[in-house]
């Protein structure tokens, strides 16, 4: 695992063929209990570890309703139960009776305490096709979800993170790939994983959420699964949790997924801000120490994996 202030330097060089204003550096992680956050953890630090669930392989062509799984079981499979995890996924249709997209934010149980889901899930509204953002507490008292899920895992602790800002974007790639394709290109055969969270602070991006019923024919190529997915313009702030993986040393995993709910009703899964000039991103990251890989689909294939 690269120390911190080595990844600043490299996250820096490469966020600035990227971004008109870029600086990377080391600070305490902020209190993410606060706002926009409001986690039910106070940082991303202590024991930090990747677990990529289940697969896209799962959802398409055709989904398999019965992969569900829960985070409490998830935090114990990768030794570290009672963590915070944030991440990106599908819910549990089992529970919601339909699809959509999942913005795991949990403390997971452990044996003095039980798990507090400070999770959202984004789908469409019935009423009018919009986004329909509903904290996931509100309704339901699991933590399951479906299919796939990318996950970032802490103890949950306050400590030293790197600082990401970046402003206007100048480049053709999103925040996110800027920042793995950086490391992939530093760091080649080796592996670096990075987990946290980041605010679109200015702006709007490209959002799209998954229709509420799964498709009843093959989605056999990305054509297909862009046709079948519901893309909207939402607009910052966004607070988004990333994972991304620098390569896939060869566990079939998908190297980056982002998941963004907000406060003012948007959220879903995120692919680009669409307001380059204006766009302000401001991100807390921590390098993983583990991969995890749970439930690798048998059969595998690269459509929808953007």
């Amino acid at each position: 695992v690269p120390s911190l202030e080595e990844l600043a330097g490299v996250l820096q060089k490469g966020l600035k063929e990227n971004f008109a204003d870029a600086q990377v550096s080391v600070v305490d992680c902020p209190d993410l209990t606060q706002e926009p956050f409001n986690f039910p953890a106070k940082g991303i630090c202590g024991k930090p570890r990747i677990a990529d669930v289940g697969g896209v392989p799962y959802l398409i062509p055709i989904a398999k309703k019965e992969k569900v799984y829960d985070l409490n079981t998830v935090a114990k499979d990768i030794e570290l139960p009672g963590a915070f995890i944030l991440g990106a996924g599908a819910v549990s249709s089992r529970v919601l009776g339909i699809n959509a997209e999942f913005i795991p934010i949990v403390k997971t149980k452990s044996e003095k305490k039980p798990a507090v889901n400070g999770s959202y899930v984004a789908q469409i509204n019935p009423a009018d096709k919009g986004c329909l953002l509903e904290k996931y507490s509100s309704k339901y008292t699991d933590c399951e979800f479906g299919l796939l899920a990318n996950l970032y895992a802490s103890e949950g602790q306050p400590g030293k993170v790197i600082e990401v800002k970046a402003n206007g974007r100048t480049g053709e790639l999103n925040f996110v790939s800027c920042l793995r394709q950086t490391l992939e290109k530093h760091y080649g055969e080796k592996p670096v994983g990075m987990g946290g969270t980041f605010v679109i602070q200015k702006g709007k991006a490209k959002i799209h959420i998954m229709p509420p019923e799964f498709s009843a024919c093959p989605l056999n190529t990305d054509e297909d699964v862009n046709n079948w997915l519901k893309f909207f313009e939402m607009k910052a702030p966004l607070i988004c949790q990333p994972v991304i993986v620098s390569r896939d040393p060869g566990f079939d995993l998908r190297v980056e997924h982002t998941h963004c709910f907000s406060h003012h009703g948007e959220g879903g899964h995120y692919h680009q801000d669409t307001s380059p000039d204006s766009v302000q991103y401001l991100g807390y990251f921590q390098p993983a120490e583990l991969l995890f890989r749970i439930d690798r689909p048998q059969e595998t294939h690269l459509v929808g994996r953007d």
